[in-house]
């Protein structure tokens, strides 16, 4: 897959694509994208902390994001795109939480800039 060929929103779709089963089995975490020249690099999930109690962690874990949830989420990001101005080098985070089974979503766009590619056009 050659991504310069691919806008940022197909690549955050096959992002979510890629996660779609890890995002089936959590609740509530961090989807983080590094992007340099506006291609992605790494990605992947930050989970949030599974609670235990007296030190020991449930038998049985909490259902993850359903198919509906997903598809929300996975547009949301791709949306959020459009709030993304004129940087290339950075870090966006899609924070999700699902709570009585209604899904919150929020999203932090954090741009890199380096100052020694900018010494040499001053």
């Amino acid at each position: 897959m050659i991504l310069e060929n691919m806008t940022l929103a197909k690549q955050i779709d096959v992002v979510f694509r890629k996660l779609k089963d890890e995002l089936s089995h959590v609740s509530s975490g961090t989807v983080f994208v590094h992007i340099r020249n506006n291609e992605i690099g790494k990605f992947g999930i930050k989970h949030l902390p599974f609670e235990s109690l007296d030190g020991v962690l449930p038998a049985v874990w909490s259902a993850g994001l359903s198919e509906l949830q997903y598809q929300s989420f996975r547009q949301m990001a791709i949306e959020s795109l459009k709030r993304k101005k004129s940087w290339t080098h950075g870090e966006i985070m899609f924070d999700f939480t699902v709570r009585k089974n209604i899904i919150s979503l929020s999203v932090m766009f954090e741009s890199n800039y380096n100052m020694a590619s900018y010494a040499r056009t001053i």
